[in-house]
């Protein structure tokens, strides 16, 4: 998916700030900004995307959040129809 399908798809934008690092030798750095996208379906059921900075050629995908094997969304359509799934049998 791009960027401009996740946003369609009603995801919000997460930013996270630079993080400074150390190694155990006392060397730091400032790790770069990234950001992703989240859409909450339920309280502690939600889809996250990969990180801005782990896109491959602007390639995102929507996963849900912290399963055991991870679950996927590569395609819109699917993703766009799972959503649709989910939103209309919320109670």
């Amino acid at each position: 998916m791009t960027e401009k399908e996740i946003q369609l798809l009603g995801f919000e934008r997460q930013h996270e700030e630079g993080v400074e690092c150390e190694d155990d030798l006392g060397n730091t750095w400032t790790e770069d900004e990234f950001y992703y996208y989240t859409y909450t379906i339920a309280r502690g059921f939600e889809l996250i995307t990969n990180a801005s900075d782990e896109t491959v050629d602007g390639e995102w995908f929507a996963e849900f959040f912290e399963t055991d094997p991870a679950i996927r969304f590569y395609d819109f359509a699917k993703t766009q129809a799972l959503i649709n799934l989910l939103e209309a049998h919320r109670v």
